[in-house]
């Protein structure tokens, strides 16, 4: 095995070993030590295996990190997010470039499940990926369960 250099996610951290996933091949690599890293932390970094059995990786370089916040707004969607999602079916999303970097993704979601979808969104692991990729440093999600809007926006700094 080689080197690698990419942009991976933080997806486990404890004192003596990390668990990093690439953001763009979903591969994953055992960190043999963890060089003060925290859960959803983003480095853009190589990686290499340790030998002499190339089972776990060590962090080589690092170019640049970043943590990606998670917030849980109590805003109600744009009007603008609203219309998009009345312009969906239920279980469907819009996706949208926001002017200049980030991303909008606006879900359609069945009665009585806004705040369930809500809270997955914020639990899932790929969201942070997905800002990782995006470049975003912000992830804000905001619902109306009124009308079964929840929006997904992920932020630059």
């Amino acid at each position: 095995m080689t080197e690698k250099t990419g942009t991976f996610v933080v997806t486990h951290a404890e004192s003596d070993s990390a668990v990093v996933r690439d953001v763009e091949t979903a591969q994953v690599h055992t960190l043999a030590s963890n060089p003060d890293l925290e859960v959803s932390d983003v480095l853009e970094a190589t990686v290499a295996p340790e030998p002499p059995l190339e089972v776990t990786w060590e962090v080589i370089d690092v170019a640049d990190r970043r943590s990606i916040e998670l917030v849980d707004s109590d805003l109600e969607p744009t009007q603008h997010e609203k219309t998009l999602a009345s312009e969906t079916e239920v279980g469907d999303f819009v996706q949208e470039e926001r002017a200049g970097t980030g991303e909008l993704h606006v879900f359609r979601v069945p009665d009585g499940e806004v705040e369930a979808a809500a809270e997955d969104v914020l639990g899932d692991e790929e969201t942070i990926a997905r800002a990782a990729r995006l470049e975003a440093v912000r992830v804000e999600v905001r619902r109306s369960a009124d009308e079964g809007v929840l929006s997904v926006r992920y932020l630059p700094d």
